[in-house]
């Protein structure tokens, strides 16, 4: 029955963001006659994760669900094309589906099991992970099936397995608030994972004495608030951690009696620790020997000791040692197994650990079994009804890559990622997938950058329309819920891989290549809804660390998100794992592994003397295929630009917001320089948000993994992203070229500006604006393009020239067109700026820009629009920095208020003030960091900050 007009319905489901698991609930209206509608998110109260609050990712979610938003980017029905000369045509399923079992099946019989590979997605739910396992192992009888898990979570995996048998974290989020000390290393949370740190500081302002200790080569939000930042060279943690154990050891702050009943290995490490000494690590870490002193005597001095980590470890060649090092200081001190103590890795994708559990890994099975183990191989060929599953390892996702480029590989189904953007050495993947047969994308986005090279795509539904679970960082299992239907033909991505996975059991048993032990006629793949999947899921825990026996969908409907393991029987799932000191290893005991420190793989040099390293946007996610569709969410960082340390763009006299052309021994990007003090020198940083789809050259294919490296760990297979060593160099741009349009149409028209990058040296495609989506397309070049190559720009985004202010010098190639909305019928007249075009001289932009931003009024000064100034007479041409995003209160506002408070007030009353005044930091509070930044900076000489009673004012 329909609803009234007026009625709301209220879903409650999982956020699609980071593994924090943030529950929301998703409010929906049904109009008559038409399908439901989101109207809008909002944190779910009930759920443990986040207790109602969400980041300004989450916030925005029901503004990246409008119709006017999927309508212009989502994949809406399947396309396909036979050449790669061709661009893809609307299909059907059945041509699509069809066309590829034909195509996948020939290559099996011609090439084998091993010439076909599946690239999913932590982002997928468990029971998509799950039939995809089971399609490639069980069914094809390939383990190449990796997931973009790969690039952030694998040598977390490869850590815990080591060292505490399992790839289980054995923490909850309520450790935040029972940690007297909490160690963050290779983190931002801050920015990463904001609903985490929120309740950090609230933990830490209830905490008289609480201690924080950052470890992080830049400056960060998170380091900021910290009592003790620890600076050190990227890649240098493993010398640290070993020089703080050395220092516990030294000095007998050591737990002996938990090393000799619950460990092993110890005496060979204290062996190694002998050479990782405070002075040594001091300077090959790049700070203080008191600081490293410090850092121990904390951490082995507090009753419970916290430590969370994520990218900064992981994502390293060396990755699984600093994993292993840094456990082994909880070990050593038994700070394990007790509330508010344990080593806790943040995972960075909302079910990378859902994945991990079905093992949709190309080194893993089921319910953390092992590939190598053969009763394991087994125990998974009986529980799914085929002969055997294949035993040696698949391609991981670098390697499968790499072999999809030498022809190993000749086919690849990926799904809901965009390796194009995500993978290091991104040159390599596009001409890999160039080389590729078939490529089919299943995704419910058509404008990544992998969509350029699919041969198929396939539309699949996305947050908010599918069913099913996933599992956070704290093992904690939720119900994903659909609250509108899907748009267009889109499909669950289950039911997606159930449907090509029936039709080619069929062709494989006609054939005569199917390995199943099921009867002609029947199939592996039975199932009707998520449920059934997950049911069978759940069986293949039974009797595993992991064991979710006794959990449902009813379950979890009637009682919410619950911890695994759960077994058959219990009413409850484990809060927190080894709370008896016994581990999933053979003997129940934890390994110490001595690992010596070893340097970054590609270390610094005459030729690449910059240490480049990535990281994240506080308001954009991954590759920002959904956070990219809302124009509001670039508005604190609206452009891709290298940070620097002010004294390097010094040397390279290179002014901020000039344009730098940064090199590896991959590839290379020009890009625009930003100045940051925070930044240590002879280091740059490039969030890793910035792939093709925002800037490119006629040189290059764009992107920040242009320049990354594809050195991996040993162990986990993990690929170093974020370390790569790097050239700086000016770009001598001698034209120039700012357009910025604004748009009902953006996405449509930002979609066609990055079509026209590679006509430039360099150039950048983004959405921005706040109350008027804008499209902005800057370009830069050697020497001046064509008068055509700027009216394409034009064109392509819109620019209404019938409105416009014009002045051209055809000899100079300057350029200036001011598009204007007057109104002339009132008493007064006023004009706002709708669109903007500076060819050659551009130093206009800053004014005009802002007056655009914020529809001033532009009549009092049309006899300045198209004249080349950088400040008009009485023009405040400093462009707006948003600070706080959830309500647009820029820079500007705050620190115009700040000038205004009392001297003498204490930081804590300011930022209450602040947020009473001007509402700022009083939504998702991702900006409160900031916040604090500004009120220190702004502060008179004789206020004095309090650490605890600043926090205590959030």
């Amino acid at each position: 029955m329909l609803a009234s007009p007026d009625s709301l319905t209220h879903t409650k489901t999982t956020c699609p963001y980071c593994g924090v698991g943030c529950g929301v609930v998703v409010s929906t209206r049904t109009r008559e006659g038409q399908a439901p509608e989101i109207v809008a998110v909002q944190g779910d109260p009930d759920h443990p994760a986040n207790y109602g609050k969400l980041c300004s990712k989450g916030s925005s979610l029901a503004q990246t669900a409008t119709v006017n938003v999927y309508r212009q980017v989502r994949a809406l029905q399947p396309m396909m094309r036979t050449d790669r000369n061709q661009a893809l045509s609307t299909s059907t399923w059945d041509e699509a589906l069809d066309q590829t079992v034909q195509r996948f099946a020939q290559c099996i019989e011609e090439h084998g099991p091993d010439s076909v590979a599946f690239y999913i997605s932590g982002q997928l739910l468990t029971e998509d992970y799950y039939v995809f396992n089971k399609l490639a192992k069980g069914l094809i009888g390939t383990n190449n099936v990796d997931t973009n898990s790969r690039l952030c979570m694998s040598s977390a995996v490869s850590g815990y397995k080591r060292t505490l048998g399992a790839d289980a974290p054995p923490c909850s989020y309520d450790d935040i608030e029972l940690a007297d000390c909490v160690f963050i290393a290779g983190a931002n949370p801050a920015f990463a994972h904001p609903i985490l740190f929120r309740r950090l500081e609230a933990a830490r302002a209830a905490k008289p004495g609480h201690k924080m200790i950052v470890v992080d080569p830049r400056d960060t939000d998170t380091s900021q608030t910290a009592d003790l930042h620890l600076k050190i060279q990227p890649g240098t943690d493993v010398m640290l951690f070993n020089a703080m154990l050395h220092v516990m050891v030294e000095r007998g702050w050591l737990n002996n009696d938990y090393i000799a009943n619950h460990t092993v290995g110890f005496d060979a490490l204290r062996q190694l620790l002998a050479d990782h000494t405070p002075a040594l690590a001091a300077q090959v870490c790049g700070v203080s020997e008191a600081d490293i002193v410090t850092a121990a005597t904390w951490f082995a001095g507090s009753a419970n000791t916290l430590s969370l980590y994520c990218q900064g470890l992981n994502q390293a060649t060396t990755g699984t040692d600093k994993n292993t090092a840094l456990i082994a200081l909880h070990l050593a001190t038994g700070q394990i197994g007790k509330p508010g103590s344990g080593p806790f890795s943040l995972t960075g994708q909302p079910n990378a650990m859902g994945g991990r559990e079905v093992g949709g890994l190309a080194t893993l099975l089921s319910a953390h079994r092992d590939l190598s183990n053969p009763q394991h191989r087994a125990e998974i060929a009986a529980l799914w009804g085929v002969k055997s599953v294949p035993d040696q390892p698949g391609a991981s996702a670098l390697e499968l890559f790499e072999r999809l480029d030498t022809g190993s590989i000749r086919m690849v189904w990926i799904a809901c990622t965009n390796p194009a953007h995500s993978l290091p050495n991104s040159e390599l993947v596009a001409r890999a997938l160039k080389k590729a047969d078939w490529v089919v994308l299943q995704d419910a986005y058509r404008t990544t950058a992998t969509a350029e090279f699919a041969d198929v795509l396939l539309p699949a539904t996305t947050w908010a329309e599918k069913e099913g679970t996933v599992t956070n960082s704290e093992r904690r299992i939720s119900r994903v819920r659909a609250a509108a239907p899907a748009p267009g033909q889109a499909r669950d991505d289950w039911a997606i891989a159930v449907d090509f996975a029936q039709r080619l059991e069929q062709e494989l048993h006609r054939r005569g290549l199917s390995g199943s032990r099921l009867e002609p006629g029947r199939t592996l793949f039975p199932y009707t809804c998520a449920e059934a999947v997950f049911a069978e899921h759940r069986e293949t825990t039974r009797g595993r660390d992991l064991d979710i026996t006794g959990l449902t969908y009813a379950l979890l409907d009637e009682q919410g998100p619950q911890q695994w393991p759960l077994p058959e029987g219990h009413a409850t799932g484990a809060a927190r794992l080894y709370t008896d000191g016994r581990f999933p290893t053979a003997d129940g005991r934890a390994r110490f592994v001595p690992n010596a420190f070893a340097p970054v793989a590609e270390d610094a040099d005459a030729r690449f003397p910059w240490r480049l390293n990535t990281g994240r946007l506080r308001d954009q996610w991954h590759g920002a295929s959904r956070t990219g569709t809302l124009n509001t969410l670039f508005s604190h960082e609206p452009e891709p630009k290298v940070a620097v340390n002010p004294a390097d763009l010094a040397r390279l006299r290179v002014a901020d917001g000039g344009w730098l052309t940064v090199r590896s021994r991959r590839g290379q990007v020009i890009v625009r320089a930003k100045a940051d003090a925070g930044i240590a020198p002879q280091q740059a940083y490039l969030p890793m948000h910035w792939g093709p789809e925002f800037f490119g050259g006629r040189s290059f294919f764009g992107g920040v993994n242009a320049l990354t490296l594809d050195a991996v760990d040993p162990y986990s297979r993990q690929p170093e992203l974020k370390h790569a060593a790097v050239h700086l160099s000016p770009f001598h741009a001698t034209w120039q070229l700012v357009v910025c349009v604004q748009s009902a149409d953006w996405l449509n028209a930002w979609q066609r500006g990055r079509a026209l990058m590679s006509q430039f040296d360099t150039a950048v495609c983004v959405t921005t604006g706040r109350d008027h989506p804008t499209v902005l397309f800057r370009a830069a070049c050697a020497s001046r393009p064509e008068p055509a190559q700027v009216q394409a720009v034009l064109d392509a985004l819109g620019f209404d020239n019938a409105s416009a202010m014009q002045y051209t010098d055809p000899a100079s190639g300057h350029v200036r067109r001011v598009s204007v909305q007057a109104d002339k019928t009132g008493a007064t007249p006023n004009a706002r700026i709708t669109g903007l075009c500076l060819a050659g001289d551009i130093q206009s932009e800053s004014w005009l820009r802002r007056a655009m931003d914020e529809s001033t009024d532009v009549w009092p000064l049309r006899a300045h629009l198209l004249s080349p100034v950088a400040q008009p007479p009485g023009v405040d041409a400093s462009p707006v920095n948003t600070v706080c995003n959830c309500l647009g209160v820029s820079q500007q506002s705050i620190e115009q208020h700040c000038a205004k408070q009392p001297a003498g007030c204490h930081p804590g009353e300011r930022l209450a003030d602040l947020q009473t005044a001007l509402k700022c930091g009083t939504q998702c509070g991702s900006c409160v960091p900031q916040l604090k930044r500004i009120i220190l900076a702004t502060a008179p000489a004789s206020a004095e900050p309090v650490q605890t009673e600043y926090n205590a004012a959030v």
